[in-house]
């Protein structure tokens, strides 16, 4: 099999290539197609947290039993495979912000953080130190030849696209990277494993964040800032008082749910968190709607102008609308064309031309303009 990642920018041929192998079906697939396709493989699995706890729940990212898969893989395909130690790391550098961004009150996305700093800063340093022309990642992205050097674009099959969490990928860093699976359906990457006789081709997909087994983000948060868990006052806009809530880590911008706030009229949805006051604020579900997204900590592949017309995702799982760049002081925002229900702050905005991703940031705040 030919994929793109072999005819656009090809490693050199029986060059050393690098693969981060999670232990899960799509990058042990990478790893074959690479092994297959003539290249020195190395597998490298990072143990980012205790995964002694982790192994309470299954389909937890590098887990024990991850581990364990990909050295079952690689012993299968013959490859080179070794366990890296980033724990203090993955702690300091996604642990702890993620904490310190539910503290905030805000919504915070590790998976960004974490591609964002481990995986394609610390591994990817550690891969050139390994002497490989290239990582290989089980990212279904595109990773496409442009006319100024290589782009990042969605996926072939968007309900795979992971482009998303990888919008703050730097121009040198895609410039090693490759995303062999980016131009198939999920059905072939499972038949190739079947195919490749993978001890993980049955393997269900992960779906919680790695480092919180059960699945309660809060539980988490709790633990490590304990003062994000105090309770405090839910009010209104004009600031009176309508209940208490448990701690300000419970709640995200558009939430309904658990508020208890039943005995009130019409239904109330959170507006924002304060979280110096420990404040919960809100609302009418009209009131949600925002249509200026100011952005912070931004990221670009091509570089933003303005008034520059776009496609801008403020969720991982919600459709792109369309808007436009615009300047924010000494910084950038977006432009919705209409407004939008429970704009985050600490979510990302990412901004796309067509299928291409141009970069982004993170939401630090939003505002209603419109008439």
């Amino acid at each position: 099999m030919t994929l793109p990642w072999l005819s656009q920018d090809p490693p050199p041929k029986g060059a050393r290539l690098v693969v981060a192998m999670s232990g899960g079906v799509d990058s042990s697939v990478v790893a074959a197609l690479a092994a297959e396709a003539g290249y020195e493989t190395v597998g490298i699995t990072l143990q980012l947290y205790d995964h002694g706890l982790a192994a309470q729940k299954k389909g937890a990212c590098c887990a024990g039993q991850d581990i364990y898969d990909a050295r079952q893989v690689a012993d299968r395909l013959g490859i080179a495979h070794y366990v890296f130690d980033y724990e203090s790391r993955f702690r300091q550098q996604v642990i702890d912000d993620f904490a310190d961004a539910y503290a905030r009150g805000e919504t915070p996305i590790p998976c960004i953080r974490c591609n964002q700093t481990v995986k394609f800063a610390d591994l990817l340093r550690a891969a050139r130190e390994l002497g490989a022309a290239a990582l290989l990642t089980g990212h279904y992205v595109r990773r496409v030849a442009g006319p100024q050097g290589p782009e990042l674009h969605r996926a072939a099959e968007a309900g795979r696209d992971q482009s998303y969490f990888l919008f703050a990928t730097t121009p040198e860093q895609l410039g090693f990277l490759r995303f062999p699976l980016g131009d198939l359906p999920k059905a072939e990457t499972r038949a190739l494993a079947a195919r490749f006789a993978l001890p993980v081709a049955a393997k269900p997909d992960s779906q919680d964040i790695c480092f919180v087994p059960s699945g309660n983000y809060a539980e988490v948060v709790a633990k490590l800032r304990p003062e994000a868990a105090e309770p405090g006052e839910i009010v209104d806009q004009a600031g009176r008082v309508l209940g208490t809530h448990p701690g300000i880590i419970h709640f995200t911008v558009g939430q309904r749910r658990g508020l208890k706030l039943d005995h009130l009229p019409g239904p109330l949805f959170v507006l924002r968190l304060d979280a110096a006051r420990r404040r919960v604020v809100v609302g009418p579900q009209s009131a949600l709607g925002q249509d200026l997204v100011r952005l912070g900590e931004c990221h670009w592949l091509a570089a933003p102008s303005e008034g520059r017309r776009v496609e801008v995702k403020l969720r991982s799982a919600q459709p792109p609308l369309p808007g436009r760049l615009v300047r924010d002081g000494e910084g950038w925002a977006v432009r919705l064309d209409a407004p939008q229900q429970a704009v985050a702050p600490g979510q990302a905005a990412v901004c796309y031309d067509r299928s291409r991703v141009l970069g982004g940031g993170f939401i630090k705040a939003a505002a209603r303009v419109a008439a």
